[in-house]
């Protein structure tokens, strides 16, 4: 078990190719995690940064929207998504996420292994 404050929070410049940066606060040590789990983290992107268009090969991703808004991209379609909001983009699909908004993104992001 870990408590709010006792993780770390790392600054990832540039996620996947996109603008600005986000900041990921890992749940579960990648021990925890075992094999079938590539990521479970709390990831915040501020206005104007975003999580660039990318495809998963080889896992599934899924973004579980807390708080905030913004663009999401599902294979070149475009969403608007916002708190209670949850996507799923499965092996072989490409997405990506825009805070295009004033407020913080907050969400839990979570990659299964295939």
């Amino acid at each position: 078990m870990t408590k709010t404050g006792e993780r770390k929070v790392e600054k990832n410049v540039g996620a996947q190719g996109g603008a600005g940066y986000i900041l990921k606060e890992a749940l579960i040590s990648e021990e925890e995690r075992g094999e079938g789990c590539g990521l479970f983290a709390k990831i915040i992107l501020k206005p104007g940064c975003e999580i660039g268009y990318h495809q998963h090969n080889g896992n599934t991703e899924t973004y579980y929207i807390l708080k905030g808004k913004g663009t999401y991209n599902d294979n070149g379609t475009t969403y608007m998504v916002e708190a209670g909001d949850v996507t799923y983009c499965k092996e072989g699909d490409w997405h990506g996420l825009v805070n295009d908004s004033t407020g913080d993104i907050e969400m839990v992001a979570l990659i299964l292994n295939k």
